[in-house]
C-alpha cells in the first residue's frame, strides 16, 4: 500500500490488487497490467487526465466514505501531489508483479521515465532561451538549411 496526500491535506491510500484492477479495468477500459506488456506507462505519462482517473477509480471507495467527488479529487491531485500520486500509483504496480515480472516493468518505468526527463529538460531549455538555441547537426549530417545553388551557376 502506499500513501499519498493530495492539495486539500487529504490523505489517500493507494492498493493495487486484483479487484483494483477490475475496477480500473470495468470503469475505464484500462488494464493496469499493460504497464509490463504494453504502452501504457506512455500514456499515463502522456496524459495527466487518464493518471488522474486510474487514481479516483483505485481511491473511489475511499472518496465515496469521505463523500469526495470525482471534481473535487481532481482539483486537488496537482502540482506535487500529481507527481507523488504517479509516483506512488507506479510502485504499486510494480509491487503487485511477480519479481520476474517485475523487474521487467522496472525497466520499462526507468526508460520511458528517462525518455520523459530528456523531453522535459530540452522544452525547458527552450523556455528558457526563447527557442534562440536551435539543434547543431553533427559532423557528418545534413542540416538540411543549406541554401541550393542559384540556376546560373554551372554544375560541371
Amino acid at each position: 500500500m502506499a500513501a499519498l496526500k493530495d492539495k486539500a491535506d487529504r490523505s489517500w491510500v493507494l492498493t493495487v490488487d486484483v479487484g483494483a484492477i477490475r475496477r480500473v479495468k470495468g470503469a475505464l477500459g484500462v488494464d493496469l497490467l499493460d504497464i509490463a506488456r504494453g504502452d501504457l506507462l506512455e500514456r499515463l505519462v502522456d496524459d495527466p487526465v487518464l493518471l488522474v482517473d486510474v487514481l479516483f477509480v483505485l481511491c473511489k471507495p475511499q472518496a465515496d466514505e469521505a463523500k469526495v467527488t470525482h471534481e473535487d479529487f481532481d482539483r486537488s491531485i496537482v502540482g506535487h501531489a500529481l507527481d507523488d500520486a504517479a509516483s506512488a500509483l507506479f510502485e504499486e504496480i510494480l509491487d503487485f508483479f511477480p519479481r520476474g515480472l517485475r523487474a521487467r516493468a522496472f525497466l520499462k518505468l526507468r526508460a520511458v521515465l528517462t525518455r520523459t526527463l530528456t523531453d522535459v529538460t530540452e522544452v525547458e531549455a527552450v523556455s528558457r532561451t526563447g527557442g534562440a538555441e536551435t539543434p547543431t547537426a553533427t559532423p557528418g549530417e545534413s542540416s538540411g538549411s543549406s541554401p541550393a545553388p542559384p540556376a546560373s551557376t554551372p554544375t560541371g
